[in-house]
């Protein structure tokens, strides 16, 4: 009777706790009565107090965009605008907001009470999906986000640009700024900024070395010039074409009528420029100052003609010698580029027999204002004029002459005094080859201030066995301002380059002396100790093929330490 009574209180009180009992609870009281009651007291403790529900979290309304940039309130009151494209978002410091801390707080002791309780009971079952849509929960946007390669396009414009500019200065406009204008839009409308564009060099590079051009290569070379001089080209200044041997006509015609403002025009080994070039060039070209075309065949009655229609506008040409070439200088000299500043008539190295027949007194009547004259591995064959009663004023603003040669030159002190009478302005003079001019003929020159000689013979099989005299002469002369002194190979006995060496040692006030080739030399010790121990801005040395010096020390030296080190092997 106990025990059924006892039975029934206990199923009574049962129903009162669990008025709906489920399936799970039907089958745990018949497998572990006592289990299924700790169940339901934890069911029970995790349900609120004081019969309140759980509220639930509130669906995420979808905001509009935000703006292309955030202004953030930093250390010591100041403002931080950052962009919120960049990879950085995010990174600037923000004032913590109201309850963040609690938040947090609250959070963390949830998470370890969840923690604890995760311990005993047993996985939640997955939720239901609702009906409501919900947005991305803080946890989700807690997780690093991946890395944002779009931040190129978060740059200013301007910063793009100088950036493009160091690259063009030192590689050059194309291709370079051909392939980072399909990066993106705003790398294109900064690589296509005029200031890019203003000095352009297109190499040939559309087919390789050996290939014929077929007509599809050749349309399209065609439409890319085309595009370039119509979009790009609207500043530009300065343009070059190298190693063309088809469409540098088409090419420099496209240019110079899309180009008004272009000053300088330069063809290094191209072919095929004829007549119509040049007579385009005289039509639109207006600024254009300086024709370079060393290593290049055109139609010199094409060039003849532009001269002779537009040569006082030319400052500086360049041309290659040659049987045809050689009658530019020719119309040079009867005065068709009054106003040319530069010259300079070259050819290559391996090159034999290159003379080119010059009258010096014409070409200094002509080009008054000439400055740099350079006739490289080309030897002068000086002319007299007819009618020589007045005698011209030389060149009073040159500043440069070169004549320098691979073979033997036949200039001698008389030809070098008359092409540099009245230049006293003269600050580089280049003689390389050049074995029979005498330093007491150096000595008798106007210019006062030399800074550069270069007087190398590099050649022995056209220099002479005899000792030569009077280098002194000539180091007096221009010790407080040479900067460079070339004497390579130059037989000045160790008597004559000792005194030498002791009147560039007296610069001492100065020190202007920057670089010093005594290759092939019989400089001596004793000569060289005196220079090196005074020259403190001395950074180039080259003491090859001494034979007076020990072994160890015949080599090229370069920097200031090195020279020291020199110097103390020396003592």
């Amino acid at each position: 009777m106990m025990d059924s009574s006892e039975t029934q209180a206990s199923a009574h009180s049962e129903r009162k706790e669990d008025p709906s009992p489920s399936t799970s609870n039907t089958t745990s009281q018949e497998g572990d009565g006592p289990k299924s009651h700790k169940a339901t007291v934890k069911r029970k403790s995790r349900e609120p107090k004081n019969g309140k529900t759980k509220k639930q979290k509130k669906a995420r309304v979808s905001r509009p965009a935000r703006l292309g940039y955030t202004v953030h309130q930093g250390e010591d009151m100041l403002l931080v605008i950052s962009s919120t494209t960049s990879q950085y978002d995010g990174s600037a410091w923000m004032p913590p907001k109201k309850g963040s801390k609690k938040k947090k707080l609250a959070k963390g002791k949830l998470k370890a009470n969840q923690v604890k309780k995760k311990k005993a009971v047993h996985p939640k079952p997955k939720a239901k999906p609702t009906n409501n849509p919900v947005t991305k929960t803080e946890e989700d946007t807690a997780l690093p986000q991946k890395t944002d390669y779009r931040w190129g396009q978060s740059l200013p414009e301007e910063v793009l640009i100088n950036i493009f500019q160091m690259v063009v200065v030192q590689d050059g406009a194309v291709p370079f700024l051909c392939r980072v204008g399909r990066v993106c839009r705003l790398w294109n409308a900064a690589a296509s900024s005029p200031v890019l564009w203003r000095k352009v060099t297109v190499g040939f590079c559309w087919i390789a070395p050996g290939r014929s051009q077929l007509p599809k290569t050749q349309k399209k070379i065609k439409e890319t010039i085309n595009w370039l001089a119509q979009d790009r080209f609207s500043q530009l200044r300065d343009f070059s074409l190298c190693h063309w041997t088809k469409n540098a006509n088409y090419a420099v015609e496209v240019v110079s009528q899309f180009c008004p403002h272009l000053r300088s025009l330069t063809l290094s080994y191209c072919t095929g420029l004829t007549m119509e070039a040049f007579q385009n060039l005289g039509l639109h070209s207006r600024s254009l100052q300086s024709i370079n075309l060393q290593y290049s065949e055109f139609q010199v009655e094409g060039l003849l003609e532009y001269l002779e229609n537009h040569g006082t506008q030319i400052k500086q040409i360049w041309f290659t010698h040659g049987l045809k070439n050689d009658r530019l200088l020719a119309a040079i000299t009867r005065g068709q580029c009054p106003d040319l500043e530069l010259l300079e008539v070259n050819t290559k190295l391996d090159s034999k027999d290159c003379e080119l027949p010059v009258c010096i007194q014409a070409l200094q009547m002509a080009c008054p204002k000439l400055k740099t004259f350079r006739m490289l591995n080309v030897r002068p064959l000086h002319k007299t004029m007819r009618n020589s009663a007045d005698s011209p004023s030389g060149f009073p603003l040159l500043e440069e002459l070169c004549i320098a040669t691979t073979s033997y030159s036949y200039m001698t002190d008389k030809d070098l005094r008359d092409i540099l009478f009245g230049s006293t302005k003269l600050r580089v003079l280049d003689l390389r080859g050049c074995s029979r001019i005498t330093p007491s003929g150096l000595a008798t020159l106007p210019c006062r201030e030399l800074e550069c000689l270069f007087w190398g013979q590099y050649f022995s099989s056209h220099i002479g066995s005899s000792p030569k005299k009077g280098l002194h002469m000539v180091t007096q002369k221009w010790s407080q301002t040479l900067q460079q002194l070339d004497i390579a190979n130059q037989l000045f006995s160790e008597e004559d380059l000792e005194i030498a060496m002791s009147y560039l040692a007296q610069a001492t006030e100065t020190d202007t002396l920057r670089s010093l080739n005594l290759s092939g030399t019989r400089i001596t010790p004793p000569a060289l100790r005196s220079v090196i121990g005074q020259m403190t801005a001395l950074s180039y040395l080259n003491l090859s093929s001494c034979r007076y010096l020990p072994r160890g020390l015949k080599r090229i030296y370069r920097g200031q330490e090195d020279i020291r080190q020199l110097l103390d092997k020396l003592e």
